[in-house]
């Protein structure tokens, strides 16, 4: 039997709900549409702007367009530096299925495309950042091609550009490098880095999850390319010379080397070298050794090259002629307690025989007939413990005390290049004052036309008789005959002197030196030569130092045209009995 229920007989349904209660619900709902409304017209209409942010850091990408970097050239033209495109491969490690076997097998053809372990590769994927990790930098364009070629879900490349050094370890230490971000590190590269970066553009683009551009917003702001530097380098000049320097180092088993070139009439740089070396876009396992400028950065006790700017002194205020009479005998002087000696007694002199003979002695006895000052003023005239003006990173004044501290030993040691300190660049610039009448010149890395203005050290007339004596230290009965060349006349100064090791010096380590310039009665040229601790035998600058210099100073004349000032003699002579072979 079915049970009939009737629901609105029920007590509890059959009951009137309050007018009040009904109200405040539809109120409430009323309200609470109400709110959302509003506060959706507020976040769409009022005050957007945080929102569009947010959804603008989810979505929208601000795009790198990369500048240009300006080239380094050669005063020639030749390029030292330049920029190619490059491959940079990139990952969203989330998107990267490694579990899956197909994958795995390309991810392994990836690994080897980029000369990377896998399990190198792998770790990077396994990374704690999942939306981004760089694998692998500046690849070659042609790899990239490949690398994307693969097809590998989550795998990007990104177009940046990398440089390249056709020159190599010859010329890395005035070009530099720069670093993955294209940033200059050293040389040049780095002195002049804002003018060769140029300044980046950027695009506006909304990307999807895949990084893949989907639209463009905004305006595009194109690159400024970087501009191109010539520099006053002859990149001839620079390969010939590193190549001469190498040689001798490797030949005399020396720890390093160094070797400037400047022109003597516009204060170029012409060629500026160190060994050991190194190649500027492969730098794996560098070494402090390898990177350091010695030219620029390492200073020394400059020994007798030093010599004739005291003699200069002298000559120019009237002390001496170039025929004054100094006795050196018994080739050793002793000044407050402490000896100063020659290599040889050398006896009587003149001035020219003082700096032909390389005399300690004769230097010293002229030195201590002025004062202190006058010699303290003539070598900070002449750039000692003055920082040179150059744009080139790294480069230091050296060491010149304040005359006012100087003891009687101190000036007479001073005279002949102990007691203070100077880079090879400042020894070579420093020669200027002889080579440019009297005058010292301001050097430059960058190409110039123009001869140099100068200061006054010395009078012309100084200038010429120093000169005259610097080719008698390069000729017959010199310490320099090795700095001969053919066709030029050359003069220059030999120095050696001993290391410093702490607060005393080394008995069995040197550094040779050889400054110089020619040819002799119109200089268009100065070299200087530094090779540091030789071990083979001979450690004089005459022996080591200078056939670098003879070698550079020919070479480097043929090649900018200057025309012989002395007679070739034959350097062949065949026998007789061979030429009617």
């Amino acid at each position: 039997m079915k049970r009939s229920i009737r629901y609105t007989s029920s007590p509890l349904l059959a009951s009137k709900t309050p007018p009040g209660r009904s109200k405040l619900i539809v109120g409430v709902i009323a309200v609470a549409f109400f709110g959302l409304g509003a506060r959706a017209a507020y976040v769409q209409v009022l005050d957007n702007a945080f929102f569009q942010r947010q959804g603008e850091v989810r979505f929208a990408r601000t795009l790198d367009l990369p500048a240009y970097r300006g080239k380094l050239l050669d005063r020639n033209g030749l390029i030292l530096a330049s920029s190619v495109p490059a491959a940079s491969i990139w990952a969203i490690p989330e998107d990267v299925e490694q579990d899956d076997p197909q994958v795995r097998a390309q991810l392994k053809q990836l690994a080897k495309l980029m000369d990377t372990p896998l399990a190198s590769l792998s770790a990077k994927l396994a990374d704690e950042d999942k939306t981004f990790v760089w694998l692998k930098r500046q690849l070659d364009w042609d790899v990239g091609e490949k690398i994307t070629a693969l097809g590998i879900k989550g795998i990007y490349l990104r177009k940046e550009y990398k440089r390249l050094y056709p020159e190599g370890e010859a010329i890395a230490h005035v070009v530099g490098f720069t670093n993955v971000e294209d940033k200059g590190q050293e040389g040049m590269e780095l002195a002049f880095n804002d003018l060769l970066a140029g300044k980046a553009g950027s695009r506006r683009v909304i990307k999807d999850r895949m990084g893949r551009v989907v639209e463009g917003v905004g305006e595009v702001v194109p690159p400024m390319d970087g501009r191109d530097m010539q520099l006053s380098i002859d990149s001839k000049v620079q390969f010939f010379a590193y190549q001469k320097l190498r040689d001798q180092v490797i030949a005399h088993k020396a720890k390093a080397g160094s070797v400037v070139v400047l022109d003597a009439v516009t204060g170029e740089v012409l060629a500026l070298a160190n060994y050991p070396s190194y190649v500027p876009d492969k730098r794996q396992n560098l070494t402090g050794e390898q990177l350091r400028n010695r030219a620029l950065t390492d200073t020394f006790e400059p020994g007798s090259t030093m010599k004739p700017f005291t003699i200069g002194l002298a000559l120019d205020s009237g002390r001496v002629r170039p025929g004054t009479i100094v006795d050196t005998t018994p080739g050793r002087i002793t000044i407050t307690g402490s000896t100063i000696s020659d290599t040889h007694n050398y006896g009587v002199l003149t001035v020219e025989g003082v700096i032909q003979k390389s005399s300690n002695v004769g230097t010293t006895k002229i030195a201590m007939q002025m004062p202190a000052r006058e010699m303290w003023e003539t070598f900070s005239a002449a750039g000692f413990g003055q920082k040179p003006q150059i744009a080139f990173p790294g480069a230091v004044s050296g060491r010149l005390r304040a005359y006012k501290t100087w003891r009687p030993i101190e000036q007479a040691t001073m005279s002949y290049g102990y007691g203070l300190s100077a880079s090879l660049f400042q020894m070579a610039r420093s020669y200027t004052v002889f080579a440019h009448d009297g005058q010292i010149i301001t050097a430059t890395m960058l190409k110039s036309e123009q001869p140099a203005l100068g200061v006054p050290v010395f009078s012309p007339q100084t200038a010429a008789q120093v000169r005259k004596m610097l080719q008698m230290a390069a000729g017959p009965g010199g310490t320099g005959q090795r700095a001969q060349t053919q066709g030029y006349s050359v003069g220059g100064k030999s120095g050696t002197a001993r290391k410093q090791i702490g607060k005393t010096y080394s008995t069995g380590k040197y550094r040779a030196w050889f400054t110089g310039m020619a040819p002799i009665e119109k200089p268009r040229i100065i070299v200087a030569v530094m090779v540091d601790e030789p071990n083979n035998g001979t450690y004089y600058g005459g022996t080591v130092a200078a056939p670098v210099f003879s070698e550079v100073v020919q070479q480097t004349l043929r090649m900018m045209g200057v025309p012989p000032d002395m007679a070739v003699k034959p350097q062949i002579v065949a026998d007789v009995a061979e030429e009617t072979l």
